[in-house]
């Protein structure tokens, strides 16, 4: 049967307008009442959901009609209606950016959207950017407006007055440091590298307490759906997956759907621990190994493990920086290099832009996969690809896929619950 619970996607102009900062003050403050608040991040992220994750207290999943489809987005949705007080969705670059996009989503949904504006060196052409976001598009769900960065009273008084009577403001939040998370090459510095997290979580949302957010948004109502369980090809495999501060990347909906198909989950350092746990295959997931060089290099015990684990003919996955590191060197940006697993030939090194962007999908021997990609490392190897992504937005050849024995390596981020029967064919031996 359809659940309701309140809702509102958060929504801005472009990136870098606060949105993650505001999104988890809004799931600290109504998590501190007590109340049970699930957040959801629009598109492909993985920093986003780490900083949301320790705002809320839970788990954050991807909704993107693309990637993650409607069907599995309408499933997620309906599920945290059941049990969440209130639903939270960050947005994902600009309202409108993207095929599909944040305002398709909440289109769909029926979700209203809050648009939040960087309002900083802004006076009244805060209204105008304030009036297209909510006219853009006719139908679109709108709660209202919230101004961030605001200099102070006399700067949120002429934001106000530049808004048309119809349209809702919520109010503003001021331009602090203390709040302000802090970022790096690929986005937001980890959660658990934040130290001082919690005191800037806990001080935004007293924020939130100054403006219309403190009040519930209306409730929506969230239509069930059926979803078929996968098959259980992974039954009595055990996967180990590396999950240290070099590597982190992991969608949860991932995890659940290895868990689904009957695997059995073991969770291993490479930074840190010097043994491979017994498994039969290994998942490397994206990260920063960049960051870590020379204690991935040190490692010699683990490196050696994970050398066995492939001679001895069992797979290996590995999504970006998993890849970075099997290959035989890495250099960061300052050009120190170190020695990796080299389990594939060739060498990469960081480069100062970004070097891959976008949604792909792939055609592998296991079946067609969903993903993206979001890289800023070059790769130079002899090695041949066994497959080539295809560009979502333009159909081109995108991010070259490695396969040696049983080892299968991409700059591709993969959803493996695009298809659950191609991601387990990845992990099984034969």
């Amino acid at each position: 049967m359809p659940a309701t619970c309140p809702a509102l996607l958060l929504a801005a102009p472009a990136s870098g307008q606060g949105k993650t900062t505001v999104t988890a003050a809004l799931a600290r403050y109504y998590r501190n009442q007590g109340r049970t608040v699930r957040v959801f991040k629009t598109g492909p992220d993985f920093l986003d959901p780490m900083i949301l994750e320790r705002a809320s207290g839970q788990p954050v999943y991807q909704l993107d009609l693309w990637m993650v489809g409607e069907r599995g987005c309408k499933a997620l949705l309906h599920q945290a209606a059941q049990q969440a007080d209130l639903i939270l969705i960050e947005g994902v670059m600009g309202l409108f950016d993207g095929t599909p996009s944040s305002a398709d989503l909440a289109g769909l949904f029926g979700v209203p959207v809050l648009a939040l504006i960087n309002a900083h060196a802004m006076a009244q052409t805060f209204g105008a950017i304030a009036y297209g976001l909510t006219h853009y598009r006719p139908g679109l769900p709108f709660a209202g407006v919230l101004a961030n960065r605001v200099a102070g009273l006399g700067h949120a008084e002429l934001l106000a007055e530049s808004l048309p009577p119809d349209l809702r403001y919520y109010g503003w939040l001021p331009r602090a440091g203390e709040i302000a998370l802090p970022d790096r090459h690929l986005g937001l510095v980890q959660a658990a590298e934040v130290a001082d997290l919690e005191t800037r979580l806990e001080a935004a949302a007293a924020l939130i307490a100054q403006t219309g957010l403190a009040e519930l948004p209306p409730p929506v109502t969230f239509a069930p759906i059926t979803v078929e369980a996968p098959p259980p090809l992974l039954r009595g495999v055990r996967i180990g997956i590396a999950r240290d501060t070099a590597f982190a990347f992991l969608y949860p909906a991932n995890l659940d759907t290895l868990r689904a198909m009957g695997a059995e989950l073991t969770f291993f350092s490479p930074l840190t621990e010097c043994a491979l746990p017994e498994v039969d295959s290994v998942y490397l997931p994206g990260g920063y190994p960049e960051l870590h060089l020379d204690a991935l290099a040190g490692n010699q015990t683990m490196r050696e493990a994970l050398r066995r684990h492939y001679q001895s003919g069992k797979p290996i996955y590995a999504e970006c920086g998993g890849l970075l590191y099997l290959l035989e060197s890495l250099a960061d940006q300052q050009g120190h290099r170190a020695a990796m697993l080299g389990l594939l030939p060739g060498h990469a090194a960081l480069q100062s832009k970004l070097a891959g962007l976008g949604m792909q999908s792939v055609e592998l021997p296991e079946g067609e996969l969903r993903g993206h990609t979001f890289h800023h490392s070059k790769l130079e190897t002899s090695l041949q690809p066994v497959a080539y992504g295809r560009r979502q937005r333009d159909g081109k050849p995108g991010e070259a896929v490695y396969r040696v024995e049983r080892l299968t390596a991409s700059y591709l981020h993969l959803y493996f619950a695009s298809n659950p029967v191609a991601a387990a064919r990845l992990f099984v031996q034969g």
